[in-house]
This record gives C-alpha cells, structure tokens and sequence, in this order.
C-alpha cells in the first residue's frame, strides 16, 4: 500500500526536491501551500502528480482539518521562516510559524490519536557561537543561539521532545547543518553569489559581488543528498532521539570565502569579479563556525553524501543561469 506522506513547505527549496524523491518511492504526496501565496514555481514540473491542500500551519483549526483528512503515514515538517536576517526584526512571527505552526501539527495528531512519524529539521544555527574546542558538534554540545531564528528552532525541537515523551507522538527530531543547490532563494550566501555571478555574466550588474562577512566556515551538504538522508531518517532514526545529519567530510568543509572564489573561477565573465563587504548585509552576531560530526546518524542509515561541493556550487549557478534566460520571476 503506498504511504501518504504530507510535505509542509513543499513549494520550498528542500520541500521540492524531497517531494520529486518521495514521488520515485513510490508515495502518495499530499503538500500545503498558503492560498493567498501562488509562487509555485518549484514543483511546476510535478504539480499534477501530488494533491496540494491550502493550509496556513498558524491557524490551529486549518491544520487540524488537513491532518483530519491526510492522516498522513509520514509528515516531513518542512515548512519554516529559515532566512535568519529578517528574523531580529519580525521574532514573534518566526515563533509563530516555527515554533506554534508545529504545535499545531502536533496536537492535531495528538487529537486523531495518529501513529504517524513526523520528520522535526533542525538546524546547526541553533549550536550558535561554539568554541574552537568543541568543534566537531555532538549532539551533546551546549546550545547558545545568537539569533532570534535559532531560538525558535530550540523551541521547534523541544516541543517535539515533549509531545513525544507526554503523549508517545513518533517525532523524528534531527538537526542539519548547511546544504545548497538549485531553488535556494537568492538571500542565502551561496546562492546570493552564485546569482549575482549569473547576472554579472548577463551583463545585468557590474562585476561585483556585494556579501556580508565570508569567514564564518560550514560543511556543506547537496540538497538531493539531504532530501535523501531525511527519507533515511524517518524509516530507520529511534523517536525521541537526536541525530546530527551533514557531509562532515573534510572536502565538504570551506569557509563563504573560499565557497566565492570557487564560483568565480567557475564564471564564463572574462572580467575581473570584485568582493565587497556590503553593510545592509552584515548580521548583528555571526557563528564562525558550524561543523558537525554525524557517525551516529549514519551508522544507523548507511547515508554518506555522494555529491561533492563543487557540484553543488555548479548546480547552483547553473540554476540561476537558467532561471535568468526564462525570467522566472
């Protein structure tokens, strides 16, 4: 029997590619979409192969009626505020839809007493400044967020962890670290690059590339990778506990600096590209470094990354590329 799987944020970057891979699994794909929003660009190509339901997860009633009707196998809880610079300006809205709009989901299995497994992504923003020592991340490292987005995805897990030990609810809870490719927005730091190179190239702006700070240093992980690590999650990983999920390899491991100069040696512009350090995009506080240790996760999986990290810098400025010959705006 095929497995109803509800995919929240599946219009997103990652929610689209693990709807495209649940869809070769084999699963009935049920997603939501907010109705007053209709950018449904990212799963155009799959648009008549899954059922999408309106459903704002802040409105404690529409969520009850969605699960009520799914009753969903599997829910990979994807729909979030991720962009963490708006989130100092706008903190009790990421908490809503973070942290209430997976309350929310949570009690309406709670309330139809379903079995269903839900998939809770963390993120490594939410380990904040960790000291040099500490490095690599367990899932046993001290948590000391310095933005507001992170506080709520603190909050987003531990709820999860409640509704699990309170009332037996099969929450997967995982945190992971960075991972890049097509159909990330244009606000996130490789993608932002990798745009600005596709419209340097276009002769759409000048050679230059306008950043924040570019030290802070991450393991980087391909979209499809993760998309598949998170199906692996939530067939093998233990409710209740913790898994670290990213490619901690050291080929996978650059600094934002290094990540740009490898998509400017990449770029077709004759030209020399500038960097500039633009002010409006520098944070109030930086994490210098995220870099995970993820055995746990893949002893029990069998998952390793399989793209490499210039795949992903390729993949995604051939995205932006294409995206700027179709105007996809």
């Amino acid at each position: 029997m095929r497995k109803k799987v509800l995919i929240t944020g599946i219009s997103g970057f990652v929610g689209s590619h693990l709807a495209e891979y649940a869809l070769l699994k084999g699963a009935k794909v049920y997603g939501l979409k907010r109705w007053h929003l209709s950018k449904l660009r990212n799963i155009k190509q799959i648009v008549e192969k899954i059922e999408l339901l309106d459903c704002d997860l802040t409105d404690p009633v529409g969520t009850f009626s969605v699960i009520k009707k799914i009753k969903p196998d599997w829910i990979f809880h994807l729909a979030a505020e991720s962009f963490v610079s708006p989130s100092w300006d706008h903190p009790s809205h990421y908490m809503d839809v973070n942290y209430k709009g997976t309350v929310n989901i949570l009690e309406a299995l709670r309330q139809e007493k379903l079995q269903t497994k839900i998939l809770l992504p963390g993120s490594g923003e939410e380990y904040g400044e960790v000291d040099k020592k500490d490095i690599p991340i367990t899932d046993r490292t001290v948590l000391k967020p310095v933005n507001p987005y992170a506080v709520t995805k603190i909050a987003q897990d531990l709820i999860g962890y409640v509704y699990y030990k309170s009332y037996g609810i099969n929450v997967i809870r995982t945190r992971a670290f960075n991972h890049e490719g097509p159909r990330r927005d244009n606000v996130f730091g490789i993608s932002w690059y990798a745009y600005q190179i596709a419209r340097i190239e276009k002769g759409l702006q000048k050679p230059i590339v306008r950043t924040g700070l570019r030290n802070d240093k991450r393991n980087f992980t391909h979209v499809k990778d993760l998309v598949n690590a998170y199906w692996l999650a939530i067939e093998k990983c233990i409710p209740g506990k913790l898994y670290l999920i990213g490619a901690d390899e050291k080929n996978h491991i650059y600094t934002f600096d290094q990540a740009l100069n490898m998509l400017i040696k990449m770029s077709t512009y004759k030209g020399k590209i500038k960097k500039v350090v633009d002010k409006k995009f520098v944070r109030p506080t930086s994490v210098p470094m995220l870099i995970g240790e993820t055995k746990e996760f893949r002893k029990l999986t069998g998952w390793k990354p399989k793209i490499g990290f210039e795949t992903i810098l390729k993949d995604t400025l051939n995205y932006w590329r294409d995206f700027l010959d179709k105007d996809m705006y």
